[in-house]
């Protein structure tokens, strides 16, 4: 096993040429060879350094449009090759192949063609075939191979090159190939992605903001009629989807309003029009140019009542005649129906290069799950309300405290720092709509580690509290309880939402 690595030739065949003039004149001053494709042969030649052309060793022209240049034994042969196997060693003498000791290739940009709203031939083609088998071959012969898979890694190289007088350790080229990986899974992972939900690639006005472009992959029309408005855009979608998460956790006739993916109004009642005004009274100022849903047919009494406000996308499972019409009024409002559907069970999310993926929360906290803490149990109408904040608290921004009273959300802090905080801005809110916190209940979506949540709770008329538990001082949040006649109880389950 080489434990350094001396590099006399490598293959460098790149989508992207910035930064790539550094690292080829550091490779070129140590005595490395250049084997090259296309655009990026005729870049290594006009930085005046010499470079063998891969069709002149494979003895095969680039065809298919490029589809195929590189794959051939000549160049696999050389990556792959064990330089202490013997075998292998005969076998490339025997084909007159030459050992490839640095591999510098990229990807065609899939992400980049997908995000800029490009056509379904136009993202297939960005499919990189060659490059990524370089960059596996590479990464896997890592014992006698340097893999450099992405520009950003060039400089880093350079220093390599540089303090190692033209060698590289194998702990180097194990970092190198580990990266190298990563870049495939992800490479990968986007692919399986726009298959698995882009069968259909939807351009957005814009992404989050005007200045960033953005797209959406799926198929829109397996889970949403649209009727009306506008187009949906980037913001939107969010909103949408955190507004039918929180809805699905009702069974009752329920109006949720949601503002930047957090619930600003919520009330479960008899009917789905003192649903939306008592869910419209929790905040009228946030519900303005928010999301709203119900989980019922909308009938025309609810319709007038949601038509006196300015809101962004109205969604129901359905509409009684003459409804779509009074709805209609406005003329971007967007109306969509709710189709009957899942969500995916796996959540995806880019972080710095790479991806998280997690299940979706799908628990919800039942009363069979309710351990009672405190010395006061509390009533069953305290029950209920509890397991209603703690549905609302599931899907808001951490850190928050959600405060409820008789099936309606009375106030909440979304997205704090501090719990404290959260509660603060829960009260205050509560406070400025009018609402009477005597008698409400709190839910926390994580656990208490000191009491003054509690504390401040009770000084404001909170009765009963619902949260994990776990915290290694719950104790100390259950004696202010029993001291001051209050109930807690335990979920056992945290409920973050970052």
């Amino acid at each position: 096993m080489n434990e350094l690595l001396k590099p006399n030739r490598a293959l460098v065949s790149v989508f992207y040429k910035d930064g790539l003039d550094v690292l080829i004149n550091a490779l070129s001053d140590y005595g490395v060879d250049f084997l090259s494709t296309g655009g990026t042969e005729s870049y290594i030649r006009s930085l005046g350094k010499d470079v063998e052309a891969v069709e002149s060793v494979t003895g095969f022209p680039s065809i298919l449009g490029g589809r195929v240049k590189t794959l051939h034994p000549a160049v696999f042969g050389g990556i792959l090759a064990r330089r202490e196997n013997d075998s292998d060693n005969r076998e490339m003498s025997e084909h007159g192949l030459r050992p490839i000791d640095v591999v510098i290739v990229d990807l065609y940009p899939f992400e980049e063609t997908v995000a800029a709203g490009g056509s379904a031939e136009d993202i297939i083609e960005k499919i990189d075939i060659g490059g990524i088998s370089l960059i596996r071959a590479a990464a896997k012969n890592f014992h006698d191979v340097w893999i450099i898979s992405n520009r950003s890694q060039y400089d880093r190289a350079v220093k390599i090159l540089r303090e190692g007088n033209g060698e590289v350790s194998l702990d180097t080229r194990r970092q190198f190939a580990k990266e190298a990986f990563a870049v495939s899974s992800s490479y990968d992972t986007a692919i399986h992605s726009w298959f698995a939900g882009a069968s259909q690639e939807t351009p957005l006005r814009y992404g989050e903001n005007p200045h960033q472009k953005g797209s959406f992959r799926g198929n829109l029309s397996d889970m949403l009629e649209q009727h009306h408005g506008k187009e949906l855009s980037y913001n939107n979608l969010l909103d949408v989807d955190a507004t039918l998460q929180l809805l699905q956790e009702f069974s009752e006739p329920t109006f949720v309003i949601v503002k930047h993916n957090n619930a600003c109004g919520l009330a479960s009642r008899g009917s789905l029009v003192e649903a939306w005004k008592d869910a419209l009274a929790g905040d009228p100022v946030s519900a303005f140019g928010g999301v709203v849903a119900c989980n019922r047919v909308m009938d025309k009494a609810t319709a007038e009542e949601v038509d006196k406000l300015f809101v962004e996308v109205v969604m129901a499972p359905g509409y009684d005649q003459g409804v779509l019409e009074i709805l209609q009024s406005k003329k971007n409002r967007i109306i969509l129906t709710i189709k009957n559907f899942d969500f995916a069970p796996v959540m995806e999310r880019t972080v710095l290069n790479g991806v998280l993926v997690q299940e979706r929360n799908t628990k919800t906290d039942t009363r069979e799950d309710l351990k009672i803490a405190t010395k006061k149990a509390p009533s069953d109408t305290q029950i209920d309300d509890l397991l209603f904040a703690s549905k609302i608290c599931k899907h808001t921004k951490s850190n928050t405290i959600v405060l409820a009273k008789n099936a309606q959300l009375i106030g909440s802090g979304t997205g704090q720092t501090s719990r404290v905080d959260a509660l603060r801005q829960a009260l205050e809110k509560a406070k400025n709509f009018g609402f009477e916190i005597n008698a409400s209940v709190m839910a926390s979506d994580a656990f208490f580690p000191f009491p003054d949540c509690v504390e401040i709770a009770n000084t404001e008329g909170v009765e009963a509290v619902i949260q994990p538990g776990g915290s290694i001082k719950d104790q100390l949040s259950i004696d202010y309880c029993d001291a001051n006649n209050m109930a807690m109880v335990f979920t056992g389950t945290r409920h973050f939402k970052h």
